[in-house]
């Protein structure tokens, strides 16, 4: 049977438009309309967070690789969900009033309160996590450059990694909150920083498989090695250039 789309005036066969995508059931707008479109936001939301989520702490490099590669219709996309995580963190960070910065190392470093600093952060969370991917997308890419991917290919990565990273410390913020608060807490950031350096080696290891295990950890220390240098460069360019201070 034949159908005219009414949205672009396509004439086709089936269930859906075949130019624009529209369904060929356009019911009349009601209640049930309403509800049916509340249930359906709500119900793939979860469904694309969830399935992504477990995927990026099951198979990482794997599950990443495919949606790269096109197998897309499950997973949530990468930008807005690093967007949506680092915002809820941001949040939960000035909610609960924790840090994971060093106390005593934030103290010791002049015109700058602790305080005011962690409360910039927190404002300030998903943007900082937004700028630090094209960082360690730049490594990443000349790293492992001579594994066919280009660099736009090597962001999707890293925004799932960014995401990973920050599920993982959701997840965990009320051990964070408590941790923090006591005599533990360089001891407890120190973990922090070693659970998310595990997470980007089992992730690149297992996203570059056309490399030996031994190599491609061997690249990911490059890798993390390159980032931490472009990070402190872009960081001393940023106080030089435009005097930035907390307080």
């Amino acid at each position: 049977m034949q159908v005219t789309c009414k949205n672009c005036d396509q004439t086709y066969s089936g269930h859906f438009c075949n130019n624009c995508g529209q369904p060929a059931d356009t019911h009349k707008l009601n209640l049930h309309f309403i509800l049916h479109d509340i249930q359906h936001a709500f119900f793939h939301f979860d469904k694309g967070v969830l399935f992504t989520a477990k995927e990026l702490f099951t198979r990482p490099g794997d599950s990443i690789r495919e949606f790269i590669e096109g197998k897309r219709v499950k997973h949530f996309k990468p930008i807005s969900l690093v967007i949506i995580l680092a915002t809820l963190y941001g949040v939960l960070r000035h909610l609960f009033h924790f840090s994971v910065l060093d106390k005593k190392v934030v103290s010791e470093i002049q015109g700058v309160e602790y305080e005011s600093l962690n409360e910039w952060i927190s404002h300030h969370y998903y943007w900082i996590i937004l700028l630090s991917i094209p960082m360690f997308s730049i490594a990443s890419y000349l790293v492992f450059r001579k594994q066919g991917y280009n660099f736009i290919e090597h962001f999707v990565l890293n925004a799932y990694m960014a995401s990973q990273r920050l599920i993982l410390r959701i997840a965990i913020f009320p051990i964070t909150k408590y941790y923090t608060e006591s005599s533990y807490n360089k001891l407890f950031v120190d973990i922090l920083m070693l659970m998310d350096i595990v997470l980007i080696f089992w992730t690149y290891i297992t996203f570059f498989n056309n490399l030996s295990r031994i190599k491609s950890f061997l690249y990911s220390i490059y890798s993390y090695l390159l980032f931490l240098v472009i990070f402190f460069i872009l960081l001393l360019l940023s106080v030089l250039i435009f005097d930035i201070h907390v307080g």
